[in-house]
């Protein structure tokens, strides 16, 4: 039996697999975000063991004889947050999100460094972990001075399940420290950020043994021998590794919290002027690229908020397939924007509003918005030579069918259905755990997911959405020259 955990950002989720693969049973946990000042986003660490305590409790009811056999445990988790441990090993201060926009300042500075954007392979974005560490050490010099190691959240979610102080090259690779052509900590990126190598945890492969399962814990947990835990990864990482996405040109987007699209890439190839992610995957001698938009299903859930009606309804209302652009035309960046534009200031807008306009109408503009701010993810991707012709469609938002049609046309490229089953960052974290504890084929491992259907774009829509895409990408200049006029 093997476990899967991914630590999200408002909760963990336990999937509990066997040795093919087969999901055996899951338990999930929530907690909160707290906000504390505007661009602030932050989280208590005991959250986390307190979920994972709380999840693994409802595994062990549900499941105790195969819970009994598990072999492995891998990990997944949201990227970029400064989990600040003392010598000691205890915790500094709340860990800072990786959409926490405060070190805008410390970003700019370090990403204008010689050799920064070479080494890294990517541009110092503010919500990346070294700007949040000179931030800290400017504004709370009495935390900074007793920072003895810093780690991911999975990785501090490891520390409580191994004692070790382990990191993997995926998400670290998210820090602006590591040398991700290398697939090691960078003294001199270390050095530009003001910190040490002995700061830094250790580093493996995701699909690496990275420590064992306390015997407490498997006491606890009504486990029998012992437990291999995995590396793991960087949340999109591994749930490239449940879709069985390591080779290039195969490609997924996603519709969560946030968007994405990501491309595997056989070789290390950055880009960092078009604010394209170049990181390590969780599998060796393999890289992606990615763009990411802060706000996707965030957009459709804030729209809820404010109109009182839910993202169920919201959906429902547009209907279920696309039929031609909207009249207005909705800018995503509720929370600033990073691919392409790099820009923690620009705000959201509604351009186009008319009199007559109604909820659904507000809905399908978001949508659109959404989908047009992938399509620059697609153009940067692009720009660097990636070349995908079609890609999986996965995320919450992929269950309105009107958003797959539209994001099909928008996107112009053939959006792959998975089956229903499991897949996504779950079933990649408990697929590192089995092949950290067998050592095993990761091909044969990792396999992709059956195809339910394909949704094709349609060349008479492409052409109309094309049309209202030029609109969309001519009104960032001047609603990013309005807010820097603020």
């Amino acid at each position: 039996m093997y476990l899967g955990f991914d630590l999200g950002t408002s909760g963990l989720r336990a999937l509990l697999v066997d040795g093919d693969g087969a999901v055996i049973g899951s338990a999930e946990a929530a907690f909160d975000v707290s906000h504390p000042r505007p661009g602030w986003s932050e989280q208590d660490p005991a959250h986390w063991i307190a979920a994972c305590d709380k999840a693994m409790a409802a595994l062990k009811a549900a499941h105790p004889a195969e819970l009994a056999a598990l072999r492995g445990i891998g990990l997944s988790g949201h990227m970029h947050g400064a989990t600040l441990l003392d010598a000691a090993g205890a915790v500094l201060r709340p860990c800072i999100l990786w959409n926490d926009t405060r070190a805008h300042v410390e970003a700019a500075a370090l990403d204008a460094a010689p050799g920064v954007r070479e080494l890294s392979g990517n541009i110092v974005f503010p919500g990346f972990t070294a700007p949040k560490l000179a931030w800290v050490r400017t504004q709370e010099p009495e935390i900074f001075d007793k920072v003895a190691k810093v780690l991911l959240p999975k990785d501090y979610l490891r520390y409580w399940l191994t004692g070790e102080l382990i990191g993997d090259m995926s998400d670290c690779a998210g820090t602006s420290w590591l040398d991700v052509g290398a697939r090691d900590w960078s003294d001199r990126l270390l050095e530009a950020g003001g910190m040490r190598r002995d700061q830094m945890p250790g580093l493996v492969e995701g699909s690496a043994p990275s420590g064992q399962l306390r015997a407490q814990l498997c006491a606890d947990w009504g486990i029998e021998g012992t437990v291999t835990v995995a590396g793991g990864g960087g949340d999109n990482a591994v749930a490239a590794c449940g879709v069985g996405c390591f080779r290039e040109g195969d490609g997924f987007v996603s519709l969560g919290t946030s968007g994405v699209l990501l491309a595997a890439k056989d070789s290390y190839a950055p880009a960092p002027e078009t604010a394209v992610h170049t990181f390590c995957h969780a599998v060796p001698d393999t890289w992606y690229q990615m763009g990411v938009i802060l706000a996707a299903t965030d957009c459709l859930n804030w729209l809820s908020r404010n109109l009182g009606r839910s993202p169920a309804e919201l959906s429902a209302m547009v209907g279920n397939t696309a039929a031609g652009p909207s009249s207005t035309l909705f800018l995503p960046y509720l929370s600033g924007e990073r691919t392409p534009h790099n820009d923690s200031a620009i705000r959201g807008a509604f351009i186009g509003l008319d009199i007559a306009s109604e909820p659904a109408d507000l809905a399908q503009a978001v949508m659109e918005g959404v989908a047009f701010a992938l399509r620059d993810s697609l153009e940067a991707l692009k720009s660097t030579g990636t070349d995908l012709s079609r890609v999986l469609a996965i995320g919450g938002g992929m269950q309105s069918a009107f958003w797959v049609d539209m994001l099909a046309n928008v996107l112009n490229l053939p959006l792959d259905m998975p089956d229903k089953g499991e897949f996504g960052a779950a079933l990649g974290a408990a697929r590192l755990g089995m092949a950290a504890d067998t050592g095993g084929d990761l091909a044969a491992i990792m396999t992709r997911p059956a195809v339910a259907r394909t949704v094709e774009p349609r060349p008479g829509l492409t052409a109309q959405y094309d049309e209202s895409y030029e609109r969309y990408r001519a009104l960032y200049p001047a609603l990013s020259s309005d807010v820097s006029r603020r």
